[in-house]
């Protein structure tokens, strides 16, 4: 069964007189608890795709579905993580984790274990009462996950969520994050530029065109649940990783 559901969608914007075509035509199903990432060129829609996901945009045209219901705006079964830090410099970690809609009607007790389960899923119970100024942008982003997954969404939504940083720590957030949907799985679309965090994250890499943008084509990644980062210098994920170089540089000739 699909979780995510894009029909025929199309979205338009228009500042005055002008039209911009974003996004033409984008047809996709995502499996539930399938992780996919979108790669394309800088400014060709991946962010709009996941945006419309979000409800934070409605399509000109098509339709939009989670599970059975069409998007009509935000809701609480879907989470959005961005590249920019979200977490409250005046909250403890802690607090930080527990501050949603969801956690906030559960009862002391209860509310704390969630907390703490969630904090555990990230590898930062010791930093439960710390605040942000005290973590590195790597251990933020931890905070950033695990409040968005305290919610208990059934969509993870996450647009360039590494870009700021550095190059190990974003190989370490790829484990982290690996490790967490393997944990407590969710439906997650992960938009990226980087095509190797594409391919260690995704079940399957949506590749786009440049706008209007269109979905080129879709790969299927063969690499299992378990996957280390020495499974990048493997010839089978070399190959791919061209395959979709090669496709990248094919949509914008």
């Amino acid at each position: 069964m699909s979780k995510i559901t894009l029909s025929s969608v199309r979205k338009e914007f228009y500042s005055g007189k002008n039209r911009v075509l974003a996004l033409e035509d984008a047809t996709l199903e995502i499996a539930d608890k399938e992780t996919v990432c979108i790669v394309g060129p800088s400014g060709c829609g991946k962010t709009t795709v996941l945006n419309l996901i979000a409800g934070f945009l409605q399509a000109s045209s098509g339709e939009v579905r989670v599970g059975d219901r069409p998007v009509i705006g935000p809701g609480d079964d879907r989470a959005v993580v961005f590249q920019s830090d979200a977490v409250f410099p005046w909250m403890t970690v802690a607090r930080n984790v527990g501050f949603g809609s969801k956690v906030q009607k559960l009862s002391g007790g209860a509310r704390a274990d969630h907390i703490d389960h969630y904090l555990g899923l990230v590898g930062l119970r010791d930093f439960a009462s710390s605040y942000p100024k005290a973590l590195s942008g790597g251990m933020r982003k931890r905070v950033d996950i695990a409040r968005a997954y305290a919610n208990t969404p059934e969509v993870l939504l996450l647009d360039e969520p590494f870009g700021a940083l550095d190059v190990f720590t974003r190989e370490s957030m790829w484990l982290s994050l690996r490790q967490i949907t393997k944990a407590d799985p969710r439906t997650v679309v992960f938009v990226t530029h980087d095509i190797e965090e594409a391919l260690f994250l995704g079940d399957r890499v949506v590749i786009m065109t440049p706008r209007p943008a269109r979905i080129h084509s879709v790969v299927d990644v063969p690499f299992g649940e378990d996957r280390d980062l020495d499974l990048r210098d493997s010839i089978e994920f070399q190959a791919l990783r061209a395959t979709i170089s090669h496709s990248l540089r094919d949509v914008q000739s």
